[in-house]
């Protein structure tokens, strides 16, 4: 008995002092977690009473306006709301508002900020929404929730917890009886067993037979998953995102992990030109974010070959090794037949799923013949994948709506492989997502992924909602992990963006010299004031709607005819599809309507350059302009807006952006307008032309930060660190699984 007290009185004490130390900080992360869920409420709840609330402002109904608010406040836990004019004057309030926070004064709470208040009834959480609608601000919407569930569910964790360190020291004292005989060495032995975490690892696995541990399991997950987020923000607001970063990534985190790359266009064209063979790189984004993976991996790129000279200088398997001055990766190139890229890429893809997505009100086209050639041209690339893949683990990155079907054929081939799906298009919502006839089998598609990108938060929301509706699928909406037939896939969402520094900025002239060029080469006076658009000539761009607010413009301000032009470089896209061509004759047939309206000789207003231009010439009239218009009607990102910015390191110049672009949620320095609004539209031209130079800088310079930091290389680096995290847990439950399974044997042996 002696010798069981020696070690049951230091264990109580052992036991209390945890107790002590672990329960107030359990306490503090529970309000912390809690208090970050109100605060996402309160977004959500502003988000979704704004429409409402400014039609009823509008019509200055008080009535109806509180009959409103009192409606609002029948969630049990939403205590009061109040609402604050533009005047700082709580104009409508719920019966059980409180006097103690005002509109005004000491302690206002200003839009988009939250306070903790304890009031004499008990503790409140109060958010200030903004309100504004139709062009206009018109106030605060105060939300006021009850926080005395959260002291209910505070007490509630504090006696789980006290259960349990009852339960562990029952137990732990009844074992310690039991073998108190046993030697200074064993008892010493089992202690840093359980300090190397075995019987917690076995603790977590009994909650699930054990419904009293449940809540607290429950509880600590979301708490060490909400840890997590915040460690990985510090560690990302930390580095300094460049193809070096990307490189440590693969070292430290996926070494010697096989990666393979499929998308629809290849890094490396190679085109025939006067008998020689030429290199082409594309500009793209994709293509710059992913090239220093494949440099540091030595993966396999898979690609359709789409250039001229492509099949000469593969080897018998369709491989070649690039880039062609240092070699470092394989490229895979899957070839096409003119009838196959007519159904899979002009047909379903670019007829089909562009228009679906992008609100351009542009009809659809879907063709049963389509979606053949469709999932087949998938399967090829799906096979080249498996064909390609030296593991049964690869990192495989899928790119864009192309290829959707392929992430759900290698996991069926694959199933411990780590697939990165990224959609660069936006994600329409569920009840235009079901016009496809095969939109549960894209969906089903994209559901192989091990992690699904998206530009913005509300694309992802719009997938999750077309899941929930479509798919017999469990949802975690808290971290937006979706279940199907036994798989995960995680829906993230990933801001892409361009590399920085830009590579074209070295070889640049100064931007006095490249203001000088733009106009020699235009015909223009070396004082005119110029402002450019580039894209390609797609009827997501709105170019009709920008040419209808530079028509506008000489209406309203007729002191810029003469003095002021507009430069549309616009790369021909598509040209085999008939919407496109009838767009490139609305596009020439407005040009010179306006030329013929507002013109005269020496002048024209509008400049439209229907060509390519490589990424030198564009970069040349970005630093040239005094301003660049991105007037999308529907863009997932645009980095036309992100390579303006990043071109102008004079920190001169307007940026003038479409609301209906992921860009602009990115850059509000920019002069952010809707595009259908034409009187909006040349007012914000107007703006742009007459801008101070201090006003244009301190905005460009807000702007360019914003770019430096979020590049494209953080994109891509996101991706893989998941990727990295999510593999390295699979790796944990495989292998305690096995464990697991050695131990059951044995015991039955």
């Amino acid at each position: 008995m002696r010798l069981s007290l020696r070690f049951l009185l230091p264990l109580a004490l052992v036991l209390a002092g945890l107790a002590y130390a672990v329960i107030p900080l359990v306490d503090s992360l529970t309000l912390k977690w809690f208090v970050r869920d109100i605060e996402i409420r309160s977004k959500l709840i502003g988000r979704m009473v704004e429409g409402p609330l400014v039609d009823l402002l509008a019509s200055d109904s008080k009535t109806k306006l509180l009959t409103y608010l009192h409606r609002i406040i029948q969630d049990e836990r939403l205590f009061a709301v109040g609402f604050c004019d533009r005047d700082n004057r709580l104009a409508y309030k719920t019966l059980t508002y409180p006097d103690s926070i005002p509109c005004d004064g000491l302690g206002t709470i200003q839009a988009d900020q939250t306070a903790l208040l304890r009031l004499p009834h008990g503790a409140v959480h109060v958010s200030a929404v903004g309100i504004e609608g139709n062009g206009r601000m018109y106030g605060r919407l105060m939300l006021v929730h009850d926080m005395s569930w959260v002291q209910r569910r505070s007490t509630d964790t504090k006696w789980y917890l006290f259960y349990l360190f009852a339960v562990i020291g029952a137990v732990i004292s009844l074992v310690t009886v039991l073998v108190a005989h046993l030697s200074w060495r064993g008892w010493v032995a089992g202690v840093q067993a359980m300090l190397r975490g075995e019987g917690l690892i076995a603790l977590i696995k009994d909650q699930r037979h054990r419904p009293e541990l449940q809540p607290v399991a429950q509880d600590l997950r979301a708490l060490i998953h909400d840890l997590e987020a915040d460690k990985r923000m510090r560690d990302e607001s930390q580095m300094s995102w460049t193809p070096l970063t990307l490189k440590t990534i693969l070292h430290d985190h996926l070494a010697g992990d096989e990666v393979l790359i499929v998308s629809n266009r290849q890094p490396y064209i190679h085109m025939w030109n006067e008998g020689h063979i030429d290199v082409q790189v594309p500009a793209s984004g994709v293509v710059t974010a992913l090239e220093p993976i494949m440099r540091a991996c030595s993966g396999v790129w898979i690609a359709h070959g789409s250039g001229s000279a492509d099949r000469e200088v593969v080897d018998a398997r369709g491989h070649v090794r690039v880039p062609p001055d240092k070699p470092a990766y394989e490229i895979r190139r899957i070839w096409l037949s003119p009838e196959e890229e007519d159904g899979y890429y002009y047909g379903f893809a670019n007829e089909g799923l562009w228009p679906l997505c992008h609100l351009a009100h542009v009809r659809p086209v879907f063709r049963s013949s389509d979606w053949e050639r469709y999932k087949e041209i998938n399967e090829r690339f799906a096979l080249a994948v498996l064909e390609e893949a030296k593991t049964d683990n690869p990192v495989v990155l899928v790119q864009d709506y192309h290829l959707a079907l392929v992430p759900k054929i290698v996991r069926d081939h694959l199933p411990h492989a780590t697939i990165i799906t990224f959609w660069h298009i936006p994600w329409p919502n569920p009840e235009r997502y079901a016009i496809c006839p095969w939109y549960r089998e894209i969906l089903q598609g994209l559901l192989g992924s091990s992690i699904l990108g998206f530009h913005t938060r509300f694309h992802c929301s719009n997938f999750i909602n077309t899941v929930d509706r479509s798919l017999e699928t469990r949802i975690d909406w808290d971290t937006s992990t979706i279940s199907y037939r036994g798989k995960l896939t995680a829906v993230n969402h990933y801001p892409i963006s361009i590399e920085w520094p830009s590579r074209w900025l070295p070889e640049q002239p100064p931007v006095q010299s490249c203001f000088t060029h733009i106009r020699a080469i235009n015909g223009l006076p070396h004082g005119h004031r110029v402002g450019v658009g580039v894209e390609r000539l797609d009827y997501t761009k709105g170019i009709l709607e920008r040419f209808l607010a530079i028509e506008r413009l000489l209406e309203l301000q007729p002191e810029w005819i003469g003095t002021f032009s507009f430069i549309q470089i616009a790369a021909p896209s598509r040209s085999k599809i008939d919407e496109y061509q009838q767009l490139t004759e609305q596009v020439v047939a407005s040009a010179e309507r306006i030329n013929r309206r507002f013109g005269r000789d020496g002048y024209r207003p509008l400049h439209l350059r229907i060509e390519h231009h490589d990424p030198q010439e564009v970069t040349t009239y970005y630093r040239g302009a005094d301003f660049c218009i991105v007037s999308s009607l529907h863009d997932g990102m645009n980095l036309v807006a992100k390579e303006f910015v990043a071109a102008r390191d004079d920190e001169q110049g307007v940026l003038i952006l479409s609301q209906f672009t992921g860009a602009a949620t990115e850059l509000p320095d920019a002069l952010v307008v809707n595009p259908y609004n034409i009187d909006q539209c040349a007012a914000a031209l107007h703006v742009a032309l007459k801008m101070a130079p201090t006003e244009q800088r301190a905005r460009m310079r807000s702007m360019r930060g914003i770019v430096q930091e979020f590049n494209v290389y953080r994109w891509a680096g996101r991706m893989l660190m998941d990727a990295a995290r999510m593999r390295q847990r699979a790796r944990i439950t495989r292998q305690t699984g096995a464990r697991d399974a050695r131990t059951t044997i044995g015991g039955q042996a």
